[in-house]
């Protein structure tokens, strides 16, 4: 938990829980993959047709009809950088970030979350190398059929704020309603 947590090299925590290297890296290995094994088919997992079902229902309920989240990207802080890595991982924060690109629905499901890229990437260097879209490419995407004053869609789209580009999928705010 020490390695996960604040990112404590195997050497360290070979002293404190006095077994080797190799053994913790294994032990963190067979953790993380109990978890994903455990929690993945439910929470690490994208939407099926019926969540995409719920989520275009409760964005119609609300006056979004289409509508399957919200998107955006937020640099966290990474306390625990590998100091050697410093300079990719650093931005105008002027410390070492990770970026995270999530899409969630209103009850704050994050269905969409993309980890990792160095702190000099912005909003858009993460979308075109995120895979969000990767099922609408390759056209497996969800079926989608809603109706805007009288215009049929059949393509989700995403709330976005102003960085992001002109695409069908993305759903600008309105600066001043």
């Amino acid at each position: 938990m020490r390695m996960l947590v604040y990112g404590a090299f195997a050497d360290v925590v070979d002293d404190y829980v006095r077994i080797g290297k190799s053994t913790s890296l294994e032990s963190v290995k067979r953790f993380v993959r109990s978890i994903i094994n455990i929690f993945g088919e439910e929470y690490l997992r994208s939407p099926t047709n019926e969540d995409v079902a719920r989520l275009l229902e409760e964005g119609s309920q609300r006056g979004f009809p289409g509508m399957l989240g919200s998107i955006d990207c937020m640099h966290w802080i990474w306390k625990n950088y590998p100091t050697t890595w410093q300079g990719m991982y650093t931005r105008h924060f002027h410390e070492p970030t990770i970026i995270l690109e999530a899409v969630a629905s209103k009850d704050l499901w994050i269905w969409h979350a993309f980890f990792g890229l160095p702190g000099s990437h912005n909003d858009l260097n993460v979308l075109h190398r995120s895979s969000v879209f990767a099922q609408l490419a390759e056209g497996r995407a969800s079926p989608c059929n809603y109706t805007v004053n009288g215009h049929k869609y059949n393509i989700g789209y995403y709330l976005a704020d102003r960085i992001y580009p002109e695409w069908s999928t993305l759903v600008k705010t309105i600066p001043a309603p």
